[in-house]
């Protein structure tokens, strides 16, 4: 490996970081053309795109990689590490909005940040309803921003209209519907899962962890990255292999953090997935091991805003009893194990692979 490549992963986090702060500049000047009152927008958008992770660009980055994705390319893999962060910046918001959560990131979520400002400068109106619309069109704007950069990505090494184009475009917007089925697929059952079958809840939850985060948080990154490299159908396949099981198993272990995991670590309250109904793998587990009268206290519990931590406790209590924690991590471990097999076959280079391997493990291992 040549020395620029050695040093290209960091040059890819710089210029991630440059190109994210560029874009939002510039759209800062635009809107502040239109009114000073709309730069607050940006800031919003800014705030939040400064603590995340970044796991999804990453990805994107070492499916370029892994696919043989050339060195000169590399300004067009960080735009859409940039789109990909914008996206998941507008599914973030939108998710919080309709979860009703009052953090994101150990900061106060979007529609609360403008809720406050509300009632700060003591304005007229519903400060919420003004925090929610401001949100929702601030997630909106990303969106709007996501297509935009995703858009003015041109290879110089293809044209539009070519098979590396045609298919990092189908899987762009194929992950766009994806996320918001899932999204939906959750708000639906959050109001009928009480009145659906207990004995199915794990497996409608699981289908649901699939579309909404598993496959936008890891296995279309990683297609993303591989398309605009070059890579083969086949090579494309195992990135699938590899990403999907990952992905579930990111997500498992992001719903045991939303029900167990330590506020100072997840940014979040703890127990906030109980006040906000979420019908988890984990719920769905407890709900089908549970008594009826303890299934009926999970079922009337869920969702209910002003469950204090007491309540809490003993919600955790049934949930632990009826061996639902036990069989999500065994189930994490069984999609990490099939994510490392998958890797283990991928025909990448040794250097993408340990790279991807790092990532997996940090996913599933995270206390945050």
């Amino acid at each position: 490996m040549t020395e620029s490549r050695a040093a290209e992963p960091a040059r890819f986090r710089s210029e991630f970081s440059e190109q994210l702060d560029d874009f939002l500049g510039s759209q800062e000047r635009l809107l502040a053309d239109i009114a000073p009152e709309a730069v607050e927008l940006v800031d919003a958008i800014r705030a939040l795109a400064s603590g995340g992770k970044r796991m999804r660009a990453s990805l994107c980055y070492w499916g370029w990689r892994g696919a043989g994705g050339d060195a000169d390319t590399l300004p067009l893999i960080v735009r859409a590490g940039v789109a990909l962060e914008l996206f998941q910046s507008a599914a973030l918001i939108h998710d919080d909005i309709i979860d009703g959560s009052d953090r994101r990131r150990g900061a106060p979520s979007v529609h609360r940040r403008f809720e406050q400002e509300h009632r700060r400068q003591r304005w007229a109106l519903d400060p919420e309803r003004f925090g929610e619309a401001a949100a929702i069109l601030v997630g909106d704007l990303c969106l709007s921003f996501s297509e935009q950069v995703f858009a003015s990505i041109r290879p110089p090494a293809f044209t539009v209209g070519s098979r590396e184009a045609a298919l990092a475009r189908e899987i762009f917007d194929t992950m766009r519907r994806e996320v918001m089925a899932g999204q939906y697929l959750d708000i639906f059952e959050e109001v009928a899962g009480a009145s659906r079958e207990r004995e199915a809840a794990a497996d409608r939850a699981r289908i649901i962890i699939r579309y909404k985060s598993a496959k936008y948080s890891v296995e279309r990154p990683l297609g993303l990255g591989g398309a605009l490299g070059g890579g083969s159908t086949g090579l494309l396949d195992g990135y699938s292999r590899f990403g999907l099981p990952l992905g579930e198993a990111f997500q498992l272990r992001d719903d045991l953090l939303g029900v167990f995991g330590d506020p100072e670590q997840t940014g979040k309250p703890a127990g906030d997935d109980l006040r906000e109904g979420k019908r988890t793998v984990l719920i769905g587990y407890a709900l089908q091991s549970a008594s009826a009268a303890e299934a009926d206290r999970l079922q009337e519990s869920l969702g209910d805003p002003e469950l204090n931590a007491a309540q809490i406790d003993q919600l955790r209590e049934i949930i632990t009893s009826t061996g639902a924690v036990a069989a999500t991590e065994r189930l994490i471990a069984e999609c990490a194990d099939q994510a490392l097999s998958a890797l283990s076959s991928l025909d990448i280079d040794e250097i993408s692979r340990q790279a991807l391997s790092g990532i997996a493990r940090a996913a599933v291992q995270r206390t945050s």
